[in-house]
Order: structure tokens, then C-alpha cells, then sequence
């Protein structure tokens, strides 16, 4: 595995553990922005095996559902995960009067370990 590749997965577990610590302390906004950038990081883990890279989230995720779900290398479910996060934590960041709820964190968070541990996972097979 390239070393771009094992640091992107480094910072997605990261973001992961911040997103349960925010999510244990009540941050539930922080929690569903950090449960997000895990699952964005680790797609551009992905992209890293291959070179690729792109400057917008929606480039990244239109790859990855393009590459690796329509090709069903990965569950569409995947697909499903980061287009909720991606929606989610766009109103979180800049919605005025979102509320974010425990529920809702505690989803995402749990999603977002799911789609880091398949992904870390489909890398590690691949070496």
C-alpha cells in the first residue's frame, strides 16, 4: 500500500475517533461534520491507489460511485452512506437553524466505521 494511501486512511481514523468523542460529549454537529470527512478521507484513500485526485467532494464521490459501485466492487449501500453524510453535513455546516440530534450522529458515526472498515479492508486485500 502507498504511503499516500496508509496516511489517508491514518487521518480517516482520526476523524473517526474525533466523531466519537464529539459524539460522546454532546458535539453532535462536530460529530456528523468529522463522520463525514471520515468517510470522504478514506475514498480518497482509494483514489490515492490509483493516482487520482479531484478538487470538489462531488468529483470524489461521483468517482467512487462510478468506479467501485457501479462496478459492484462495494455495496450499493456505500453509495447510500456517503450521500447522506455529504447532505447532512452540508446542512450542518451552513444551514442556520439545523439541529443536529443524537440519533442522527450516532447513525452517521456507526456508518461511517462501516464504510472505514470496508474500505481499509478492500486496501489491505489489494496488497
Amino acid at each position: 500500500m502507498r504511503e499516500l494511501t496508509k496516511y489517508r486512511l491514518s487521518v480517516s481514523d482520526e476523524q473517526l475517533k474525533d466523531s466519537k468523542s464529539l459524539l460522546d460529549n454532546g458535539g453532535f454537529k462536530g460529530s456528523l461534520n468529522r463522520s463525514y470527512y471520515a468517510i470522504f478521507t478514506a475514498i480518497r484513500a482509494l483514489l490515492a491507489e490509483k493516482e487520482i485526485d479531484f478538487k470538489k467532494h462531488s468529483a470524489v464521490i461521483s468517482y467512487f460511485r462510478q468506479n467501485y459501485i457501479k462496478t459492484e466492487i462495494f455495496d450499493k449501500k456505500l453509495s447510500d452512506y456517503v450521500g447522506d453524510a455529504f447532505e447532512i453535513r452540508n446542512n450542518s455546516d451552513y444551514a442556520d437553524f439545523f439541529i443536529a440530534s443524537k440519533e442522527e450522529a450516532e447513525t452517521q458515526y456507526l456508518h461511517a466505521v462501516e464504510f472505514y472498515e470496508v474500505i481499509k479492508n478492500y486496501l489491505e486485500s489489494a496488497d
